[in-house]
C-alpha cells in the first residue's frame, strides 16, 4: 500500500480528541511537510538547474495534475504573471476533468491515461518546454499519460510525488519525492502531501524566476502593478532599491509605465525611460548587469 494511503499510527482515536488536541494534531502533522521538501532539496535544485536554460530559450511551464495536485499547479501558474510579469501563455496548467474540476471534484477524470496524453498534445509541447507533473500517489493515470506524451517530444519532465519508487518519479527526467508518509486523516492528501507540493512548486517557480533575473537582491523588480496595493508596493520597492524619495520614485515609475526595473535604471543611471528600457533589453533583463 502507498504510504499516503496507509492509516496513520499516530492518532488512531482522532475523532475522540478535544478541540485543542485535535487542532494541535493537525497543525503538528502539517509541519512535517516542510521537512519532506527540505529532504528533497537536491532534486529540486537539479530541477531548477535543468529548467532554467530551456525556459530562457523560450520554453513554457506546463503544470499537470488531478484533484488537489492539479489545483495547486493552477495556483502556481496563475500567480507568476502578477508577481513576475510572466506571460500567461508561458505558464499553463492541465487539470484532469478540465477547469470545472477546479471548483467541483471530477474524481473519475484522473483515471484516463489517454486523456492526459491528448490534453498535453493539444498544447503542442516542444523541447524547451518544462512539464511539471504532480501526483501525490505517483501513479495517477492522467498524469502518467501526459508524462508519456511529454517524453515523446523531448520536453523536460519534472515529476513530483509523495510516494517513493512510483512510476511518475521513475519515468520523469527529474523525480522529486516529497516523502510525507501517512496522513493524520488517512488518505487525505489535501493535508501535508498537498502542503509539501505547494512548498515545492513555490520553490521551483520562484527559484527559476530568480535565475531569470526577475529579482534584484530579494526585491520583486519585475512587478507590473495592476491595483492600488501593487502601485504602493512598486513605489516602495523603487525607493528601497534606489534610496529615492517617494515623489522621485513615483515620477520615475510614471515615466516607465510603472515597471519597477525600468524605474530603478532611470533613477540610478540618470537615463530617460526609453534608454533605460533599451539598456535592460540589451542585458536580457538583468538589472544588476544593466546597472554595472
Amino acid at each position: 500500500m502507498l504510504k499516503t494511503e496507509t492509516p496513520s499510527t499516530q492518532h488512531p482515536q482522532l475523532d475522540l480528541y478535544p478541540v485543542e488536541a485535535l487542532v494541535d494534531a493537525l497543525v503538528d502533522d502539517q509541519a512535517l511537510a516542510a521537512q519532506a521538501v527540505k529532504a528533497a532539496a537536491a532534486s529540486i535544485s537539479a530541477a531548477v538547474t535543468a529548467m532554467t536554460p530551456r525556459v530562457a530559450a523560450g520554453g513554457r511551464l506546463v503544470y499537470v495534475g488531478a484533484g488537489t495536485s492539479g489545483r495547486l499547479g493552477i495556483l502556481d501558474s496563475v500567480e507568476l504573471s502578477p508577481t513576475f510579469s510572466w506571460s500567461p501563455e508561458r505558464a499553463m496548467a492541465l487539470l484532469a476533468g478540465g477547469l470545472g474540476a477546479m471548483f467541483q471534484a471530477v474524481e473519475g477524470a484522473e483515471d484516463d491515461r489517454n486523456k492526459g496524453a491528448s490534453d498535453l498534445r493539444l498544447l503542442y509541447p516542444n523541447y524547451n518546454d518544462v512539464i511539471l507533473l504532480v501526483a501525490a500517489s505517483g501513479t495517477t493515470p492522467y498524469v502518467l499519460g501526459a508524462l508519456q506524451a511529454a517524453r515523446t517530444v523531448g520536453a523536460l519532465t519534472v515529476g513530483i510525488a509523495n510516494n517513493p519508487g512510483t512510476p511518475l518519479l521513475g519515468g520523469a527526467d527529474i523525480g522529486i519525492c516529497l516523502d510525507t508518509g501517512p496522513e493524520v486523516i488517512s488518505g487525505s492528501t489535501r493535508l501535508k502531501a498537498g502542503t509539501a507540493q505547494k512548498i515545492a512548486l513555490n520553490t521551483l517557480s520562484s527559484a527559476l524566476m530568480v535565475r531569470l533575473h526577475k529579482v534584484y537582491g530579494n526585491l520583486m523588480v519585475d512587478l507590473h502593478p495592476t491595483n492600488v496595493k501593487l502601485v504602493e508596493r512598486a513605489i516602495h520597492l523603487t525607493m528601497h532599491a534606489t534610496g529615492a524619495t517617494e515623489a522621485a520614485a513615483r515620477a520615475a515609475l510614471e515615466q516607465s509605465h510603472f515597471h519597477v526595473k525600468t524605474a530603478i535604471v532611470v533613477l540610478l543611471k540618470h537615463l530617460p525611460a526609453d534608454q533605460a528600457q533599451a539598456l535592460l533589453d540589451a542585458t536580457d533583463g538583468n538589472l544588476r548587469t544593466a546597472l554595472d
